[in-house]
């Protein structure tokens, strides 16, 4: 059935893929589909960056906005991780068991759900605005920048869900450049983007928004492009929507950790507003900008295990044990030595890093502290990504669920909500460093026993 289901639709591309993720030396294949995605990552964390640096010439406020925005948006990318993180490690176990006709299903499945339910959202916001934004964490002075960067954020929602459901699928199907070029040319667009309507026309806040909103667009329309033009082995096509809840159902488990880690990121977020907007705008404009630079530096990180993960779910679905473990530790080790690096040049200067998005005397001293703090927590992070990493490639749902909401749940909100009473201010500060202190443990234990149950290879 395997080698039928192969015949039909992967062809000599399928057989050529399939050896390659099952011969070619894993540490090689790794960093040749780690690289796109940390480039991609990279990219649109300097869009990021930037975009804060230029609504920061906007006041204080503006600045705040965009990041209580991006705690929203947090939201949006979380869904998209659903059905692409569910989509794309059932896909890469099933291209490993040569299941191809399978494998189009799920994605097909998991592409027109996650743009119907971006159109739901899309609605729903946009009826509930005023209310929504509150919710975000708005101070009275913040809410009307956030009204109108919100209403294009909302316009563009499907087209971001999608669009972050079909990134990831890519890079599982092993196309990792493909979902590069997509991610790339959004970010960039939004730049210039950033540029024309803000201070071209002089639109302000409102350019910034719709600035992201057609790039989120034409972003949608490449990363599409790759199916529509059958350069994947999965095809994408209406007719290919699954009609067994089954399928529905694995998509939604598979993808539920990634979704929950993402969203818990954004309730993190949006409790951390909330607490900072106590000690005013400055506050809530420091905590965001340490946020948008230190996801920075762990972008490289996070690109790695993106790009262990094809490799760990393929390898996996092909019964290649030993491959998985040796790509497991490629990656860990590989992350590890990036962060260390990237932390030694985020000690050295953290305040001119800081006066690049904001250049006001009180966002730089609540942000130099915070920012110190993040970059030495973030040392243990690379544990506990390639755990979480590694039980949702291989479909292990209750394990990458627990590594999943660890941090940024079980940890990060009760932390927060402690220290913020007891520490004031610096409570804040140290609020995330603490949970990623004490997500460590429970990740290497759960790793350890992972590879404990692996089994030898089954060829």
């Amino acid at each position: 059935m395997r080698s039928a289901g192969l015949k039909q639709h992967g062809g000599d591309q399928g057989r050529a893929y399939y050896q390659k993720m099952t011969e070619s030396p894993v540490a090689r294949l790794i960093i040749q589909l780690s690289i796109p995605s940390i480039i991609s990552m990279m990219i649109s964390n300097i869009y990021n960056m930037v975009d804060t640096a230029f609504v920061g010439r906007l006041g204080t406020s503006a600045s705040a906005a965009v990041g209580i925005v991006f705690g929203f948006m947090a939201i949006l990318q979380a869904v998209g991780f659903l059905f692409g993180q569910g989509s794309g490690s059932i896909l890469g176990r099933k291209l490993g068991q040569q299941e191809i006709e399978e494998a189009s299903a799920v994605v097909s499945t998991g592409f027109f759900s996650s743009l119907l339910i971006g159109f739901l959202i899309e609605i729903g916001g946009l009826l509930c605005l005023d209310t929504l934004a509150v919710w975000l964490g708005s101070t009275p002075t913040i809410l009307p920048y956030t009204k109108i960067y919100m209403v294009y954020i909302l316009l563009s929602s499907p087209f971001m869900i999608a669009s972050c459901a079909m990134n990831t699928i890519l890079r599982y199907e092993g196309k990792a450049l493909f979902a590069m070029i997509g991610m790339m040319s959004g970010a960039v667009l939004n730049i210039f983007g950033d540029i024309f309507f803000m201070f071209a026309l002089d639109m302000g806040i409102a350019g910034a928004g719709l600035s992201t909103a057609l790039s989120q667009l034409i972003s949608f329309c490449i990363l599409v492009s790759p199916f529509l033009k059958g350069k994947t082995q999965c095809c994408l096509s209406f007719k290919r929507i699954s009609h067994r809840f089954s399928i529905y159902l694995d998509i939604f488990t598979t993808g539920l950790p990634s979704m929950s880690r993402q969203a818990l990121t954004s309730i993190s977020t949006i409790l951390l507003n909330m607490e900072a907007g106590t000690y005013g705008d400055a506050a809530v404009a420091a905590m965001s900008i340490v946020s948008r630079i230190m996801f920075f530096v762990f972008a490289v990180a996070l690109g790695i295990g993106q790009g262990f993960q094809p490799v760990c779910g393929f390898n996996y679905g092909a019964g290649k044990y030993e491959r998985v473990r040796k790509a497991y530790r490629v990656t860990l080790l590989s992350a590890a030595a990036a962060m260390i690096f990237l932390t030694v040049i985020v000690m050295l200067q953290p305040g001119d890093l800081l006066r690049l998005f904001r250049d006001d005397q009180k966002v730089i001293q609540i942000g130099i502290r915070a920012l110190k703090l993040q970059a030495l927590a973030q040392l243990v992070l690379p544990v506990c990504m390639a755990a979480e990493m590694l039980y949702q490639s291989t479909g292990k749902k209750i394990g990458a669920l627990l590594l999943s909401v660890m941090r940024n749940g079980l940890f990060m909100i009760p932390v927060l909500l402690i220290l913020s009473r007891y520490r004031g201010l610096a409570g804040i500060q140290e609020a995330y460093p603490v949970a990623c202190l004490l997500s460590l443990p429970p990740s290497m234990l759960l790793a350890k026993h992972f590879f404990q149950k692996l089994p030898p290879d089954t060829e």
